[in-house]
């Protein structure tokens, strides 16, 4: 795992120069240095209060009762100001980090939308939960980097503004706190680094992956509790939190010894101050109060040369996310994202064309990794307006088909003549229903159309879902919908789906096998009097009633299933 080097730091770049190169940058450098110009109030404002404190001691040391009231004065005067404007400096930076954060957030959804990256980063195995890395990582990243870079500039002011103060008071200190922090840098840089960065790394991989395995229960419970297999889960579950757990374990290990350095190292500065200042005391050469000045200056000194050693953990955080966030981010401006290929430079595609018409020539499919053949050299023509049903034995490659006709597989050879996907609809076995309303479910994807309630309701009438609104208050009713209706009421909705959004061409994969013969025979009817073109996937041989040709996928026998797969095409008139 590298180190927070420079390579950390070009990959900190390509993430954030998206944003201040944007339409926003002009705000975001404007915010920033309204920050920094905080900072710098505040930061010439401590040093005036340091000095205070050195007067208040020095004039309670000469029991100089004026100068001591005109102290607390001028530091009681500084404070009034001081305050708000480090609150100011404070809620400027959070509300810049929260601006970069919803403007990163809604790149990175923008480019996980695009070209289908979404689907296709399923396939790539060193991607691993893009939802964390989407809403944790990006929130990180942008909250750590302004903190980490105001920190270097409140360290830089903080270097200018009490060196003269320093060295007015001991010059050897100077160099001494030099030398000093140096070495302590190199040291903590040297041998913490690697563990470290490699350790925080694993951590956010492996609780990612145990909230994963949590979601996952939800999403199947019901399939869970069919199986009864909630001690398989349990037992999964409890290895993933183990993982993590024995992973932070080595974390907070390395930690120790890092706290062990750095609590040694950083309160030595608390006391040196005072043993250098201290002859100057002794012989009359100074004030009492110097030392409390020059140890105040020595210690904002101190850590704002310290700045990696103090902060280091939370570099080593920061650099794994940012790690995790690069990689991303290379996935989705990758070629291979948008095709889901694994050498899609130099493999064969297969052409995807606009049409007004439907149609497959010498069309041959292979898996996404080229591996496997597994529809060969296929030529068919849909007319519109007519049905078309693909069958066969489970296995044989009829979904593969579709996701070839969509476009989401493409490794092969050929042409697909289609219209544009706007103009299809495709409707799956185990529908999809959004998060949402039931008016949300039916206008889904197309959310701006302008449908009213009573043309839902003859929509639903038409699917044989009469009571459907009146049973969940309404077409404005919130409900979790894959969870109150069954698997025949969500395919009959997404039927109603199809008659609303009255697309050109729809695809259907086994959309009615929940269905009995009488609801599937009354969707079809729909379906045929709407005039759409179709293509249907089904195993019933009562699905023949309702298509005008059957492509019939068959296996010829002797061939190893695993290397070829030869097809017949029929066209049958019913």
């Amino acid at each position: 795992m590298q180190r927070f080097n420079l390579t950390i730091f070009r990959q900190f770049w390509s993430i954030a120069k998206s944003y201040w190169s944007s339409d926003e940058k002009w705000k975001a450098r404007g915010l920033l240095l309204l920050v920094i110009l905080l900072s710098l109030g505040y930061t010439g404002l401590s040093v005036l209060l340091n000095n205070k404190r050195g007067e208040l001691i020095s004039s309670l040391s000469v029991r100089d009762e004026a100068r001591f009231w005109q102290t607390i004065l001028i530091f009681a005067g500084t404070l009034v100001v001081y305050a708000p404007l480090y609150a100011g400096y404070v809620y400027l930076r959070d509300r810049l980090a929260l601006n970069w954060r919803r403007w990163l957030t809604d790149h990175f959804i923008d480019r996980y939308f695009q070209n289908r990256a979404f689907y296709n980063l399923n396939h790539d195995a060193n991607i691993d939960n893009p939802d964390q890395r989407i809403t944790e990582d990006v929130k990180s990243f942008t909250q750590e980097s302004l903190t980490l870079l105001l920190a270097v500039v409140d360290s830089l002011l903080a270097i200018a503004a009490f060196s003269s103060v320093l060295w007015g008071i001991s010059q050897p200190l100077i160099l001494f706190l030099i030398v000093y922090a140096l070495i302590g840098t190199l040291t903590t840089v040297g041998v913490f680094g690697k563990p470290l960065m490699q350790l925080n790394f694993e951590q956010l991989k492996k609780e990612a992956d145990f909230r994963f395995s949590l979601v996952r229960v939800r999403e199947n419970a019901e399939s869970i509790a069919f199986y009864q297999g909630e001690q398989c889960e349990s037992d999964r579950i409890k290895g993933r939190f183990t993982e993590a757990f024995d992973n932070f374990k080595r974390l907070i290990f390395w930690e120790l010894n890092l706290n062990i350095l750095t609590n040694a190292y950083e309160f030595i500065p608390f006391i040196l101050p005072a043993i250098v200042v201290a002859p100057g005391i002794f012989a009359g050469e100074l004030e009492v109060g110097k030392v409390t000045e020059a140890q105040g200056a020595f210690i904002r000194i101190f850590f704002s040369l310290n700045l990696i050693v103090a902060r280091f953990q939370s570099l080593a955080t920061f650099g794994a996310g940012v790690d995790r966030l690069f990689a991303f981010l290379a996935s989705l401006n990758s070629e291979d994202t948008a095709t889901g290929t694994t050498d899609a430079t130099t493999a064969s595609k297969i052409e995807t064309e606009t049409a007004d018409c439907f149609s497959l020539d010498r069309m041959t499919l292979k898996t996404p990794d080229y591996q496997r053949i597994l529809v060969k050299d296929l030529s068919l023509k849909l007319a519109p307006g007519q049905g078309l049903l693909v069958r066969g034995p489970s296995g044989c490659g009829k979904s593969s088909l579709l996701r070839a006709i969509v476009g989401l597989w493409d490794a092969g050879t050929g042409t697909i003549l289609r219209p544009s996907l706007d103009r299809m609809l495709f409707l799956p076995q185990k529908p999809y229903m959004v998060l949402g309303t039931l008016r949300d479910q039916l206008l889904y994807p197309n959310m701006n159309l302008k449908v009213d309630d009573l043309q839902l309701q003859q929509v639903l009438i038409q699917v044989n879902l009469p009571d459907l609104a009146q049973r969940h208050s309404g077409f404005d009713s919130t409900q979790n919908w894959a969870e109150v209706l069954s698997l025949g009421e969500q395919q009959r909705l997404i039927f109603a789906r199809l008659l609303i959004n009255k697309p050109s061409y729809a695809i259907l994969d086994e959309a009615t096998s929940a269905l009995d013969a009488k609801n599937e025979e009354l969707l079809y009817q729909q379906l045929q009097a709407s005039g759409m073109t179709f293509l249907s996937v089904g195993h019933r041989e009562s699905l023949s009633d309702y298509h005008q040709s059957i492509l019939e996928l068959t296996a010829i026998d002797g061939i190893d299933r695993q290397e070829l797969q030869n097809w017949s095409l029929t066209v049958a008139n019913t």
